[in-house]
């Protein structure tokens, strides 16, 4: 996993590794105070999510209990997200600053995800009130399909 400073700040900076395991870490996302670098890792045998200080590395958290995929931070830092293996999306409270503190994972709601569950399949609201989601939604197999073509030019009207 390395990194790519961006931006004003970053300067001439070059791109620098901050995970390098023989394991698979993937779908990293910085906390919104910068200071802490969420991400899933199958080290365990199977994908869980996992927490480090950022940018030294170091003092490594297991979030997920019984696997996890696609960790995001609410707006403020305050919650963490992952969803698990059963469909659950989950909510883990989170105290950062200098130390790293966690409650307990708590389901929201479940949902199947469409497409490769490495890849981002939802997203959170700045508050954590409202999830957009990438999901599969049962229907009749003999449901009607409307397709829009042109649907720019009616929004504009």
């Amino acid at each position: 996993m390395w990194v790519l400073p961006v931006g004003p700040l970053a300067g001439d900076q070059k791109p620098f590794p901050f995970l390098q395991t023989e394991a698979n870490e993937t779908a990293a996302v910085l906390s919104p105070d910068g200071q802490w670098m969420a991400y899933i890792s199958d080290e365990s045998g199977r994908y869980e999510v996992y927490v480090q200080s950022f940018p030294a590395g170091g003092g490594k958290r297991q979030i997920s209990t019984g696997g996890g995929f696609g960790p995001h931070w609410r707006g403020d830092g305050k919650e963490l997200f992952y969803h698990a293996p059963d469909g659950k999306l989950m909510a883990v409270a989170v105290k950062g600053g200098a130390s790293f503190e966690t409650g307990a994972p708590v389901a929201l709601f479940e949902f199947r995800p469409v497409g490769p569950i490495l890849s981002p399949y939802y997203s959170v609201t700045r508050d954590g009130q409202r999830f957009l989601l990438s999901t599969i939604v049962e229907t009749e197999p003999n449901a009607p399909l409307a397709v829009v073509l042109n649907w720019a030019t009616e929004v504009k009207r």
